[in-house]
């Protein structure tokens, strides 16, 4: 499996909705008690994106203990590859699982398609997460674990490179990077640029540069956001001066990504922006080529707000109830119990979307360097797709590569202009479009 989910920080934060070719059918609830406070029993089918899990057999062990608990209930399990666009369209049922991931209908749609499942209010001091599945004030889901957005880095190569301290500023970065290229044989930054995505990733730092939890309104709403001191403005800055500075791969248009994570396991390549989703498959990288899991660390982006370093967590798909189900309790205790007792969070490395759950191991780099973590707000009522908007009316690919393989290719010299003129060239076209849009 290349990737389970990626910048899902950055993807939680711009979730627009997309409309559904029809509507959710005429079907008629069924009677009795079957609601999320009734009895839990029932057949459900759980419909995911994991299908890994669902075919290594990891899904039906949870089962088996899930039924421990409710001996009344049958867990069947339907993996789909294609789940976001596959959805979309069984939505158009009323036939698409008891318990899903939600796919990317507008939170206005949660209430024809999923069951409520309380107020929002109610879920706070136990969940994390909760804006991207809430809708005024009443929650849909709650997500199935999370992310931190950072660096993936390899500890032996640091070690090799005489580097002690994790880099805070950018200043810092281009150093470390500088005495891992000038004491080792190890790609200091590796931009898998010829695969596009992991380029992207970098993006979901959006926040936590100026700790401003608004990060995407407040993009969207400056009509020259790559200006020195807002957050768009170091994350690429951040990827062209390293590029610059000759502190990436040689030829990125050879990159591979399944290559380039046994290269990080193994400490031919030091650093990779990453969400904190790709250490599981870093360290398991390690391991199968003679590597060790211990030497695959986690850091936070290199920036800090007076001494304070920040980390930007999001939610990966939200678990929610279908609003067709014939067995709503039993679906809802599904969810409760996956997230709080199933162990899959602590098994792939991810964030509890439980409060009171601690750190995964993984992410232990971020307590020791005092990183605080930070979740986005949603945007203001109104204002929900703006970014996205401004984005798409500026042809810039804000969550795609394209604009950023230009970057690189300016930085290495491989295409006209400098970072300067760039980024000038940027804030003419989103200037543009924020003021015909916002």
């Amino acid at each position: 499996m290349a990737r389970t989910r990626i910048g899902v920080a950055a993807a939680t934060l711009t979730l627009a909705g997309i409309a559904l070719a029809g509507c959710a059918g005429g079907g008629t609830q069924p009677a009795g008690d079957n609601t999320i406070d009734g009895k839990v029993a029932g057949d459900i089918k759980v419909v995911t994106w994991r299908t890994d899990l669902v075919e290594d057999g990891t899904f039906e062990k949870y089962a088996k203990e899930f039924t421990k608990k409710y001996p009344d209930v049958n867990v069947t399990f339907e993996g789909i590859t294609d789940y976001a666009g596959e959805m979309l369209t069984r939505m158009s049922t009323t036939n698409y699982g008891d318990v899903i991931g939600i796919p990317a209908i507008k939170p206005d749609q949660y209430e024809q398609f999923l069951e409520p499942l309380g107020k929002t209010s109610s879920f706070e001091d136990t969940y994390r997460f909760l804006p991207a599945a809430s809708f005024d004030g009443t929650q849909y889901g709650l997500a199935f674990g999370g992310n931190a957005n950072g660096i993936v880095y390899n500890k032996k190569v640091f070690d090799a490179a005489g580097i002690t301290d994790l880099p805070t500023d950018e200043a810092g970065w281009l150093e470390t990077l500088q005495k891992v290229k000038d004491n080792t044989d190890a790609i200091p930054m590796y931009t898998n640029y010829k695969d596009g995505w992991p380029l992207t990733q970098a993006f979901g730092n959006l926040g936590s540069i100026t700790h401003d939890p608004d990060a995407p309104i407040t993009m969207a709403e400056n009509p020259a956001p790559w200006t020195e001191g807002t957050d768009t403005y170091a994350v690429d800055s951040f990827l062209y001066d390293t590029v610059a500075a000759g502190l990436t791969e040689e030829d990125p248009l050879t990159t591979n990504w399944e290559q380039s994570k046994v290269d990080l396991g193994t400490g031919k390549i030091a650093t990779m922006p990453l969400g904190s989703w790709a250490i599981s498959q870093m360290q398991a990288a390690a391991e199968a080529n003679g590597g060790s899991a211990d030497d695959i660390g986690y850091m936070a982006f290199p920036a800090n707000v007076d001494g304070t370093q920040y980390a930007v967590i999001g939610g990966d798909y939200n678990l929610a109830v279908s609003k067709h189900s014939k067995a709503k309790a039993a679906a809802w205790a599904w969810i409760q119990w996956v997230a709080a007792d199933s162990g899959y969070t602590e098994a792939q490395g991810m964030l509890s979307p439980v409060i009171d759950k601690p750190l995964p191991a993984n992410l232990a780099g971020f307590e020791d360097s005092g990183v605080e973590l930070m979740e986005i707000n949603p945007a203001p009522a109104g204002k929900e797709g703006l970014i996205n908007a401004i984005a798409d009316d500026s042809q810039i690919d804000l969550y795609g590569p394209l604009y950023r393989q230009k970057l690189v290719d300016i930085a290495r010299g491989a295409a006209d202009g400098d970072k300067d003129s760039y980024f000038a060239e940027l804030n003419e076209r989103w200037g543009a479009s924020a003021k015909k849009l916002g």
